[in-house]
């Protein structure tokens, strides 16, 4: 069978709103997320945790639990499979929390000891619960503070220019101040969960995560696998947001069903989340700035510490933000990192940008105060010509559109600079503003196009939509690159099978995917005969962009991004509620208006959440947290959420081959400084500690009194 390969011209669909293509089956329940997908021999795993600190296990008393009802085995390190850990994926060496069951050691609260799998989930789960694990223990430290001894500097985190100490001895006006935001954890809507089973002598795996293909290579190394035998699906996620890697849920559940020959199926637990799957780390930081008397800035220096495990290096770069964001003459930025018997850190929506941005940001708020210069007029001041540090030249810089743009909106012009002043009864109101920047990254992706003979085109590559439309957004690319209309694309995702392709992170996803399909696209048109039969297989064209990304320009590439905020504070409650936020930024290209303003305003939604509710306590004693769940932790609700808008102004780059910037992680950005700088221009009270609890609202509006 051939079809005719004429096409008629349809309306370019990128830059369109178009509803979600899966939103459907989302709706109806006919999308199967990992913890979904039916197996009538299916198997369920339990992990249990490890309930000190740092020591070794003793001994698991398995011989009771392997009795009760539905039990099918106990796997602990003096039983399990061996794992190979020596090898090296994308982002270095792997994290040995991986290497389950393999040794005794314990190095935190909440690492993994056991892994009950029985025949229905609650059966897993009251074994899990009734088994007995002895411990030795050890004196652990999971105390973070600021230069706590320890800390040390990370091979690469630190960069700058000019003598610091001169041009602050030089400056005018000088701000010292020194910043901290706390332990935040991921919480995405579905909780990380795995399916595994063997078929044929081929590793089967559904899994919640953010990028297929390296989650199947890194199995394969881990069990000692070739990499073909492992497939790896991920069709539909409910969020992600850095924390869904290769973690232990999945692990296990590999193992399990290696073990049992069964089909075995591992759910993460709400609270397990909290050791399992990384969080943001704790920060402090000291920003300096010197400024002459017009608010032209002479020195930059930001040091940011964090935490990391004992056992695998992750580091939160909350200096790295203003790299490319503001010029001095003197420019230091430092990262700096200590070890603590604690689970690894990783990636959170903007790690690094969110808290740096925080600090510096209301640092600049700061500045302006003391030169009593408009805070915007002070961005635009200190806006630089090409990158600070690197020299390099901008690809697109529209950040001062963004704040021409937002002010205006906003009503910035009709804002009394004096706090303090504006009240409603017992509410003091303000405003407040903040820059926002983020890396536009991109990385190598292979993607094939297939002209089907029935007229349809369909797209392979092993993208991933956690949730931020990806899927829709891609589907818009194909068909302008096809010159179809949208209906006659099928955009098949999230399956290790289809090639390798960056994962789902440091906003590139899209802008990656989008070159690969592009490219392929491209090539597959100029293969069609206009007039001419397609084979009932089909045409297919691959393509591989490494080449082509290899080839870009080296230029400082940059979404920026300008946030303003409107807050009520309370005086009596010490309660803040933001009434209104605006964020306005360049971000390029922008494929589907309808789902990128949700990523924006999800954004400035965390930003919110950042500024006002979100804290892990981690308990002393015990090297645990405190309420390690949804009760215990708080972030944004409904109710909390005020009239948020987003919106972008031109950000043309006719340079990039894509002109696609990431959005997915811009939004945070600034948004909790923007906050924290209205919460001051209402009370004359600077919050430099996160979150602007009423606590500490009370506390701060006494000791303003008292002076």
């Amino acid at each position: 069978m051939t079809t005719s390969t004429e096409t008629t011209a349809v309306t370019r669909a990128v830059g369109t709103a178009h509803t979600r293509v899966e939103g459907l089956a989302k709706v109806t329940g006919a999308a199967r997320y990992a913890g979904e997908v039916p197996d009538p021999e299916l198997a369920h795993g339990w992990m249990v945790l490890s309930t000190v600190a740092r020591g070794r296990v003793r001994a698991v008393e398995d011989a009771p639990v392997l009795g009760m009802p539905g039990v099918l085995t106990v796997l602990h390190h003096g039983n399990a499979p061996r794992l190979d850990g020596n090898y090296m994926n994308p982002f270095g060496l792997p994290d040995p929390v991986l290497q389950l069951f393999q040794h005794d050691q314990v190095p935190y609260v909440g690492w993994p000891v056991a892994l009950v799998v029985a025949e229905t989930p609650e059966q897993a789960r009251e074994a899990a619960e009734a088994l007995v694990v002895e411990y030795d223990q050890e004196p652990h430290d999971v105390a973070f503070f600021a230069g706590r001894p320890g800390m040390y500097t990370p091979e690469g985190s630190a960069q700058g220019k000019g003598d610091l100490e001169a041009e602050l001895a030089a400056s005018a006006v000088v701000v010292d101040a020194e910043y901290t935001t706390p332990e935040e954890h991921h919480s995405p809507m579905e909780p990380h969960a795995a399916t595994a089973r063997w078929d044929d002598g081929r590793l089967e795996v559904v899994d919640s995560n953010q990028g297929s293909r390296f989650v199947a290579d890194e199995l394969a190394q881990l069990f000692s696998l070739d990499p073909g035998s492992v497939r790896v699906r991920s069709e539909h996620i409910g969020g992600a947001f850095g924390s869904k890697g290769t973690r232990p849920h999945l692990v296990l559940a590999v193992m399990a069903a290696t073990v049992l020959h069964r089909p075995v199926r591992v759910v993460t637990t709400r609270r397990q989340m909290f050791s399992l799957v990384g969080y943001r780390s704790p920060t402090a930081q000291r920003v300096r700035l010197g400024a002459d008397a017009d608010g032209r800035l002479r020195a930059l220096d930001h040091q940011a510490e964090c935490l990391t495990s004992t056992v695998y290096e992750f580091i939160e770069r909350s200096a790295d933000y203003g790299r490319p964001v503001y010029d001095a003459d003197a420019h230091h930025t430092v990262n700096r990192a200590v070890r603590l018997d604690v689970p690894t850190p990783t990636w959170m929506r903007a790690p690094g940008e969110a808290p740096g941005s925080f600090a510096l940001e209301s640092a600049l708020d700061e500045l302006a105060e003391k030169c009593g210069i408009d805070p915007i007029a002070l961005r635009v001041r200190n806006e630089p010509a090409v990158g600070p540090l690197s020299g390099l030249p901008f690809s697109s810089r529209n950040l001062l559109a963004c704040f021409e743009e937002g002010a205006r909106r906003f009503g910035w012009a009709d804002r009394d600079p004096r706090p303090g002043v504006r009240r409603e009864g017992r509410l003091l109101l303000g405003t407040g503003t903040a820059a926002a920047a983020f890396p536009t990254l991109s990385a190598p992706s292979t993607a094939a196009v297939t002209a089907e003979a029935d007229g349809t085109f369909t797209v392979r590559i092993t993208a991933s939509d956690v949730g931020t439309g990806a899927r829709t957004a891609l589907t818009q690319v194909a068909a302008d690159a096809l010159e179809v209309a949208t209906g006659r694309i099928r955009m098949r995702i999230a399956d290790s099978d289809f090639g390798p392709a960056i994962i789902a992170g440091g906003s590139m996803g899209t802008r990656s995917w989008a070159w690969a399909i592009i490219a392929a696209a491209r090539e597959l048109r100029e293969k069609l005969v206009p007039g001419g039969g397609i084979p009932s297989e089909g045409i297919t064209v691959r393509s591989n962009t490494a080449e082509a990304i290899g080839a870009l320009t080296n230029k400082e590439r940059h979404t920026f991004g300008a946030q303003f905020a409107e807050v009520a504070v309370d005086t009596t409650t010490g309660e803040v509620r933001v009434r209104r936020m605006l964020g306005i930024f360049a971000a390029g290209r922008i494929v589907n208006p309808l789902t990128a303003r949700g990523q924006f305003i999800g954004g400035m939604t965390w930003g919110l959440s950042m500024a006002l509710h979100e804290e892990a306590i981690r308990d002393q004693a015990s090297g645990g947290h405190v309420g390690a769940d949804l009760a215990g932790y708080h972030f944004a609700a409904h109710a909390d959420v005020p009239a948020i808008e987003a919106d972008w102004v031109d950000d043309p780059d006719p340079d990039d081959p894509v002109g696609i910037k990431g959005i997915g992680e811009i939004g945070v950005v600034g948004a909790a400084a923007a906050i924290a700088n209205a919460v001051w221009h209402a009370t004359g009270v600077r919050h430099r500690n996160l979150p602007i609890r009423p606590d500490r609202v009370l506390l701060g509006t006494e000791g303003a009194r008292g002076a």
